[in-house]
């Protein structure tokens, strides 16, 4: 009996330490989440501490590291003063560009901002109207609380006020994806279709437009001629838990920011 007691002693103490570590726990942005879970694969591999990512939206990801329910929230456009508070900062990691993306048969290659602008706003409804086929656009957008669909709805000039609100100018007959894979997806499988991903999110299934002839591209994003873009943001509590403050620390470091540019995305270190 005295052997057996020793056995799970021991094999408590050898658990005790993982029972124990501090899982750090990150929400938000679906964008983000793409590049965070491979930064958190490295981090545990390295430092050998544990990183939980979840995708639930850029909206939801702030409210959730203001509220405490997450060590750090990620968002995938600009956070608003107000939802700010005196207990939370900011820090960008990265920036990237959001690409209006068609069906890789489309033979549009080229809008300007404001075409993209009017065809999300209904105002251009077909293909003829840009130098495609006469057929209609299919709109595709995010959902609501988007960090991609708040960033793209800012920069596109896609918002209106109503009654001292701000809501969305896009058209009611545009189609919903949730995240950019779905959006992807859509596209890929109709060839009159047009959405907006993430730039680090496209590949061979679709083709990135050119705006204005200025192909979306990292660099340029980072000289500023292409300007669909956005920032890469965590919010984190200005007295995070040190094994938060750990993982923070490496995004921003080299190798943290090596992985980002790996990923597709604009280091900004």
């Amino acid at each position: 009996m005295k052997k057996v007691i020793g056995l799970l002693t021991a094999v408590g103490l050898l658990t005790a330490p993982l029972a124990n570590a501090e899982t750090v726990t990150v929400s938000g942005s679906t964008s983000v989440a793409h590049v965070m879970e491979v930064l958190a694969e490295n981090y545990q591999n390295k430092a050998q501490k544990s990183v939980e990512v979840q995708s639930t939206g850029s909206s939801a990801g702030i409210r959730a590291a203001k509220e405490g329910t997450s060590m750090l929230g990620m968002s995938s456009r600009n956070i608003k003063d107000n939802e700010l508070n005196s207990e939370t900062k900011e820090v960008v990691i990265a920036r990237d560009g959001i690409a209006a993306a068609v069906n890789k048969a489309n033979p549009v290659k080229d809008l300007t901002q404001q075409q993209i602008s009017k065809i999300y706003r209904g105002e251009i409804t077909n293909w003829s109207e840009v130098g495609g086929e006469a057929r209609p656009i299919v709109v595709v957008t995010r959902e609501n609380g988007s960090g991609t669909r708040g960033a793209f709805e800012e920069i596109m000039d896609l918002q209106r006020t109503v009654n001292g609100h701000k809501v969305t100018a896009i058209t009611p007959t545009a189609q919903v994806g949730n995240g950019n894979g779905m959006i992807k997806t859509i596209v890929a499988n109709n060839p009159y279709a047009i959405g907006y991903i993430s730039l680090g999110s496209v590949d061979d299934s679709l083709q990135a437009l050119s705006v204005s002839g200025v192909a979306a591209s990292d660099e340029n994003i980072a000289a500023g001629d292409y300007h669909i873009a956005r920032p890469f943001i965590v919010l984190v509590n200005n007295k995070p838990h040190p094994s938060a403050q750990s993982f923070v620390d490496f995004i921003m470091s080299n190798d943290g920011q090596s992985i980002i540019a790996e990923q597709g995305y604009i280091r900004v270190q």
